[in-house]
C-alpha cells in the first residue's frame, strides 16, 4: 500500500516529473524516476525496492539516455547532417526551450525546443552548404530523430515505472 509521508511524496513527485521529463527535451526524465525510486527505497529501508531493483533501474536510465543521444545523432548523421548542424541543433534547442518554453507549460517547452533545434540546423546547414533543400532535408531528419528518441525514452521511462510499481506494491 502506498505511503504518503513527506519523503515518499517527494519520491512520487520526482517520478512524476521524470515521466513528464521523458517527453520534455530539457528534463532528464529517467534520471528523475531513478532518483525518486532511490528516495522511496531509502525511506522504506530498501525492503520492497532494494539495490538489485535500483541497479536495473539505473541500467534502464543509462539506456534511455544513450538511446536519446544515439538516435538523435546517428539518425541525423546518417542522413548527411553535419556535426556543425548537430551542435547548432543542440544550442538552438536549448536556447529555444530556455528562452521561449515557459509561455505554455510542457507543450511550450517541447515546441520551443524543437523549433530552436530546427532553426539551428537550418541555419548551420544553409551557411555551410548554401543550399536550402539540403538544409530542409537535414531539418526533416532532425525531427524524425527527435521523435524516435523521445518515443524510446518514454517507453523506457514507462518500463522503469512499471518495474518500480511491481517491486514496491505488488
Amino acid at each position: 500500500m502506498p505511503t504518503f509521508t513527506g519523503v515518499s511524496l517527494l519520491a512520487y513527485g520526482l517520478m512524476f516529473l521524470g515521466l513528464i521529463g521523458s517527453v520534455l527535451p530539457l528534463v532528464p526524465g529517467p534520471l528523475l524516476i531513478w532518483l525518486g525510486a532511490l528516495v522511496w527505497a531509502w525511506e522504506n529501508g530498501f525492503e520492497a525496492v532494494g539495490w538489485p531493483t535500483l541497479l536495473v533501474l539505473g541500467i534502464l536510465t543509462v539506456l534511455a539516455w544513450g538511446s536519446d543521444l544515439f538516435l538523435t545523432v546517428t539518425l541525423g548523421r546518417r542522413s548527411g547532417v553535419s556535426w556543425k548542424a548537430v551542435a547548432s541543433a543542440i544550442v538552438g534547442g536549448l536556447a529555444g526551450g530556455i528562452l521561449f518554453g515557459g509561455w505554455i507549460p510542457v507543450l511550450g517547452t517541447v515546441v520551443a525546443t524543437v523549433a530552436g533545434g530546427i532553426a539551428g540546423i537550418l541555419l548551420a546547414e544553409y551557411v555551410d552548404k548554401r543550399d536550402w533543400s539540403r538544409a530542409v532535408q537535414a531539418a526533416r531528419s532532425y525531427i524524425l530523430a527527435f521523435f524516435a528518441s523521445t518515443l524510446a525514452e518514454t517507453l523506457l521511462a514507462l518500463l522503469m515505472l512499471a518495474l518500480f510499481i511491481w517491486q514496491a506494491f505488488l
